[in-house]
């Protein structure tokens, strides 16, 4: 079923031209994306998930960004440097988001089930009532509560979860192949949370919807992904299945993130964290961009970014303490 490659990411490059100087967020990521399966890209506040997302579909503001390098293959077209009209009938049909803020995402001054109809009717060329229609049957599909009085609904008379649930329906209106839903449980509870969680899983296994799932909670990419790719200064730093990220950590940075997760077990109060911070983007480190918090660092570290080694056929890192699939860190 995630044989196919659905998208292709190679060598993306996103950068934001400012007075302060030039903001290097994407600086060379590389990903590929298989149909029917859920990819999630993870890690800190600021590592550039979300740029990495929003330059799929070339969604931030042009200026101060721009694509300097890399492509992004959907189907035959690179959509780093296709035309806008070719652009405009892959958002939000072939490929749709659900954003981070909903409360910001949608327009307060139309009602949640225009907004739906109108992406419909935008992409497919069918009329109102069908539209409606439709958006009917996605609030629906998301579980919200009386769907019908909920479609006459402004984005304001709306809780927090049943907006972001409005959000998703909105984003498979038109049934795309690819669904890109940037960290979609934020300021949700844990019930919400958990029924975002469930209709997405749901939607992959049903739709045969391919799913970039961005997120910094390592607990949710268990709950929902098949891969994970780590992310770190604006790369990745290491690609394999779910369960080997969590098990057999490679990366130094992944073997932090999961060394924080809070362990109920555990009787020690003070929750591990990884020293330092992220790097800013302004000024990035040379070489190897985690190698200022890095306990293993090496010189060649501090002067020559590492390569892509595999450890296993579907488990990649770079880091120079894996020169060869035998290399690991003492845990």
């Amino acid at each position: 079923m995630m044989s196919e490659t659905v998208l292709e990411v190679k060598d993306l490059k996103t950068w934001f031209f400012t007075r302060r100087g030039t903001v290097k967020a994407v600086n060379g990521v590389d990903f590929v994306l298989k149909r029917g399966e859920c990819l999630c890209l993870v890690g800190e506040s600021g590592c550039g998930k979300t740029v990495t997302a929003l330059s799929i579909l070339r969604l931030f503001d042009s200026p101060p960004g721009r694509i300097v390098g890399g492509q992004v293959i959907y189907k035959g077209d690179d959509l780093a440097t296709c035309p806008m009209q070719r652009l405009r009938e892959i958002r939000g049909g072939d490929i749709a988001m659900v954003f981070q803020n909903a409360q910001s995402s949608l327009n307060p001054v139309f009602t949640v089930g225009d907004q739906i109809a109108e992406q419909v009717m935008v992409h497919e060329r069918v009329s109102r009532r069908e539209a409606l229609s439709r958006a009917h049957a996605l609030m629906e599909e998301m579980n919200i509560p009386q769907p019908g009085r909920a479609l006459n609904m402004y984005p304001h008379q709306m809780s927090g979860g049943m907006k972001q649930r409005a959000m998703i329906a909105m984003s498979l209106s038109c049934s795309p192949q690819i669904l890109i839903a940037d960290e979609p449980t934020t300021a949700v509870d844990v019930t919400i949370r958990a029924q975002i969680i469930h209709i997405l899983r749901e939607l992959k296994t049903r739709r045969d919807m391919s799913i970039i799932f961005i997120t910094h909670d390592l607990s949710l990419v268990k709950d929902i992904g098949d891969r994970a790719a780590v992310v770190y200064g604006g790369r990745v730093v290491e690609v394999a299945a779910v369960e080997d990220i969590l098990k057999n950590p490679a990366h130094p940075y992944t073997v932090g993130l999961i060394d924080c997760l809070p362990d109920v077990s555990s009787q020690d109060k003070r929750l591990p964290s990884i020293a330092g911070n992220t790097p800013n983007p302004l000024e990035m480190p040379s070489g190897c961009p985690f190698h200022p918090r890095c306990s293993h660092v090496m010189d060649i570290c501090r002067s020559k970014m590492p390569a892509c080694a595999n450890i296993t056929d579907v488990h990649t890192v770079s880091c120079y303490l894996f020169g060869d699939k035998n290399g690991g860190i003492a845990r």
